[in-house]
């Protein structure tokens, strides 16, 4: 889920104005393409100010065609160096946070090769179809369409997981979930573990790989979703002891007699009055069902909370990563639905972010 840091890190910063720079061409000329001043032509031949049309035949773009390219000595040089460098400069002023890194995450895609190759062909000179391909993905970088969606990916727990515009992309704030459930399932006990809001799979996976023994139900309200989640766990090995259910919170599981030893949860947790203040990456791209719920946020908690009486073990956990302004309200909920052990536990960062508890029920 997304949370406060997140939102007002500058991973999520607002999109630089489209006007020009006082120091830029009048409104009544053409907007010129972007120019950095480590390069004397744009590579990727992007306007630097919408809406100008993209100039496939632009002097010194290495998208012109292979006989202008032949009278026009300076397209021998867009080698993987000076693409990166401008790439750099132009999602810089698009207001991106990690303009480097991101740059050649993208040209890596591009090119179909590991990132370090990069630097190992540094002076290579880009194909026609890689500086193609490379000038799409930087445009729709640009119009602020996430990197995880655009190369189709995402680390997580020291792993690939694909992912895309149907699940939510993991945070590094969710290993904190990751490790909680870690410390409170046992090495090589057989346990069932039951996860609401599965999106790509990456917690149960994470889950089952660090506990051989454990099986999972892993339920989600998009069946898209639990596509990618599926894939997820058959590209890790993992197929045989996850089971992706299609429902709401644990609707799916009621109607099964065996119980839970634990539930986890990285559910909706942002408050829907919030939704302008959002990051353009995250409120016109992610899953609104991901992301939203309700008026403080807890819409999909209490649904979970609802039902868990009748699906957990007595003395079995419960977790979930919040918004860390809301942990002391779900302590609370947890202590009224006769939980104990109750702990609130910090991510990285020193915030609040991961509340669990133990179920017990009054004898």
């Amino acid at each position: 889920m997304i949370t406060d840091t997140t939102l007002t890190a500058t991973t999520t910063q607002c999109l630089i104005s489209n006007q020009a720079p006082q120091s830029a061409f009048p409104a009544s000329q053409p907007a010129p393409v972007a120019v950095f001043p480590t390069l004397s032509h744009n590579p990727l031949a992007i306007p630097l100010y919408p809406p100008i049309p993209l100039l496939l035949s632009h002097t010194g773009s290495p998208l012109m065609s292979s006989a202008a390219a032949s009278s026009n000595s300076d397209t021998d040089g867009w080698t993987i160096q000076r693409i990166l460098e401008w790439t750099t400069g132009f999602l810089r002023q698009k207001g991106i946070e990690s303009p480097r890194v991101e740059a050649e995450l993208l040209l890596a895609f591009a090119r179909k090769c590991p990132r370090i190759r990069l630097y190992t062909d540094f002076q290579t000179l880009l194909t026609e179809h890689e500086r193609s391909t490379m000038r799409e993905l930087v445009q729709r970088r640009a119009r602020r369409e996430p990197l995880a969606y655009l190369i189709g990916s995402r680390e997580f727990y020291g792993r690939s997981f694909e992912v895309g515009p149907a699940v939510l992309i993991p945070r590094p704030e969710t290993e904190t979930l990751v490790d909680v459930c870690l410390e409170l399932i046992p090495q090589s006990t057989s346990i069932r573990i039951g996860e609401v809001g599965a999106g790509s799979g990456c917690i149960s996976i994470s889950l089952a790989l660090q506990r051989p023994a454990a099986n999972i139900a892993a339920s989600d309200i998009s069946e898209q979703a639990l596509q990618i989640a599926q894939r997820n766990a058959q590209k890790h090995g993992v197929a045989d002891r996850i089971r992706f259910a299609h429902g709401s919170a644990l609707q799916p599981f009621l109607n099964d007699p065996e119980l839970l030893d634990g539930i986890v949860s990285n559910p909706p947790y942002i408050r829907d009055d919030e939704k302008d203040s959002l990051a353009p990456e995250i409120r016109d791209h992610e899953p609104p069902q991901a992301l939203y719920a309700g008026t403080d946020g807890l819409d999909v908690v209490r649904l979970i909370l609802n039902h868990a009486p009748q699906k957990l073990k007595p003395g079995g956990f419960i977790a979930f990563e919040l918004d860390p302004s809301q942990c002391p309200q779900v302590c609370q909920m947890l202590l009224d639905c006769g939980c104990t052990d109750i702990q609130t536990h910090t991510d990285l960062a020193g915030l609040s972010r991961v509340v669990s508890a133990r179920f017990q029920p009054a004898s």
